[in-house]
């Protein structure tokens, strides 16, 4: 069926001569074959980070925070910037999908199951670091908002961490049903084609009995849209009231109201440009090129640009604000961040977020695969400088030059750090191997409008299906029979 308003200008969504079947065949390969040796290598990588971060865990945990180089100055150091680092990427993920399914954008099909991925898997290693930095990590159970059953103890709510408790486990669960809600027709695939009786059952229970029917289909589609519609404001809303831990402080450098649109942005700058790095590697080893085509990542990168300008403009216009409050201290903390003793990490933010997306403006880089994973790569370099840059560089020089000090990290600082990202890569790899990382049933709905094969039997007038023979042959016999 021709589509009457489809840009002239628009390649294939879908490269190659790929008919349903072919769709499913491809897709599904990376889970029913065996890993390749490069996914043994990069999950090998992963689990030997993740024992580093386990060690530092533990010695964290039985020895208390002194094993940070926090001090009375600096109370947070590398774990919030971890925290916020973690939560700004997770945030861009449910967001990229459920824009795109609002706006009924067809190049989604190729990036949103990696990008609801990706959103479970930051969120759940953005909420190690608030427990971490508890320092006795079963402190946490009076911190919940649970019925008060000890009298006079009452909870305490004093930590401003708590509000992001509240704010992170309510989007995680949004994100988790969107991101499952949208795997029940693929498992229900695996499960038709499973070849053993154990894998049948396991994905049989994964797919909650379903059919493919119309019903089925409506209702999953309605679901879609209700959860997408939820997670959109969702994601404004947290992201901001993660900056409200800095904005509604005195100290200089955070007292400022331009906090919650600022972290908005920068997380779904950093977020796409994680959600960029998966897809390259993920491309490459699962050998999906046909399904996320250089379009994809140019499509990107575009997003890329454009939110690294609106972070470029929220950093100058802190410096405006600064010099034109006319308060000595506040000028005197941006002053500090561009010239003081922490000002090579000033400009290495300034460098990676704001000078390196512009870049993107040239056509031929924009496209191009290997500099597209080595900006995105960058890219999220910066953001976790600009991290740094909010949290260290403000506390460091406080109102009493009695107070000044200096932060650098410890071994058990930087070992978890490490392991939180050996953690996320053992989960998207295992997510890799066990559950399709594209929607093929979605990628089916867009094939006749974008696929190459049948682009060019539309354009050519001919039938863009033709039954098999042994289809044909069945069909005629149980014709014939009726009569």
């Amino acid at each position: 069926m021709h589509i009457k308003y489809e840009s002239q200008l628009r390649e294939p969504l879908v490269y190659g001569n790929k008919d349903y079947h072919q769709v499913t065949e491809d897709i599904l390969r990376p889970i029913e074959t065996k890993p390749t040796r490069l996914w043994y290598i990069g999950f090998s990588i992963a689990v030997i980070l993740l024992s580093f971060g386990a060690y530092s865990v533990y010695r964290e945990v039985t020895y208390g925070i002194g094993q940070w180089n926090l001090n009375k100055t600096i109370g947070w150091g590398w774990d919030i910037t971890n925290f916020v680092w973690w939560v700004g990427i997770g945030h861009a993920g449910t967001l990229i999908s459920a824009v795109l399914l609002l706006f009924r954008q067809g190049w989604r099909t190729g990036v949103n199951r990696a990008a609801e991925a990706m959103t479970i898997f930051a969120v759940m290693c953005a909420g190690q670091f608030p427990i971490f930095h508890m320092g006795r990590v079963w402190m946490a159970f009076f911190v919940m908002p649970y019925p008060n059953s000890r009298g006079p103890l009452w909870v305490n709510f004093n930590s401003p961490l708590l509000w992001d408790v509240f704010a992170i486990s309510t989007y995680f669960t949004v994100s988790l049903l969107f991101w499952y809600s949208g795997l029940i027709p693929d498992f229900a695939t695996v499960r038709d084609r499973a070849f053993t009786k154990l894998r049948k059952k396991l994905y049989g229970i994964a797919a909650f009995g379903w059919t493919g029917s119309t019903k089925h289909w409506q209702r999953h589609e309605s679901l879609s849209l209700v959860l997408a519609g939820l997670s959109t404001p969702l994601v404004l809303s947290v992201h901001t009231i993660v900056s409200f831990d800095f904005a509604t402080s005195v100290i200089p450098g955070w007292h400022t109201t331009i906090f919650p649109p600022y972290f908005v942005a920068g997380a779904i700058f950093s977020g796409f440009a994680m959600v960029n790095t998966l897809l390259i590697i993920m491309r490459k080893v699962s050998n999906l090129e046909a399904y996320i085509t250089v379009q994809h990542i140019e499509l990107m990168n575009i997003v890329i640009m454009i939110t690294g300008s609106i972070v470029g403009c929220a950093y100058i216009t802190e410096l405006f604000m600064a010099w034109y409050s006319g308060v000595e201290y506040e000028q005197y903390a941006f002053l500090n961040r561009a010239t003081g003793p922490y000002a090579w990490a000033y400009w290495a933010m300034m460098t990676c977020n704001v000078f390196s997306p512009q870049f993107m403006w040239f056509k031929r880089l924009r496209t191009s695969i290997m500099f597209s994973f080595f900006i995105s790569i960058v890219v999220n370099i910066g953001m976790w400088f600009e991290r740094f840059v909010i949290i260290v560089t403000s506390l460091h020089r406080d109102y009493l030059p009695s107070s000044w000090t200096m932060f650098s990290p410890t071994f058990v600082d930087i070992s978890i750090f490490i392991g939180t990202i050996g953690f996320f890569f053992v989960l998207f790899l295992l997510y890799a191997r066990t559950f399709p990382v594209i929607a093929q049933a979605e990628v089916k709905t867009i094939l006749k409008s974008s696929g190459e094969k049948y682009k060019k039997l539309r354009d050519a007038g001919l039938p863009l299906y033709t039954m098999p023979e042994k289809a044909k042959a069945t069909k005629a016999a149980k014709t014939k029979k009726e009569e």
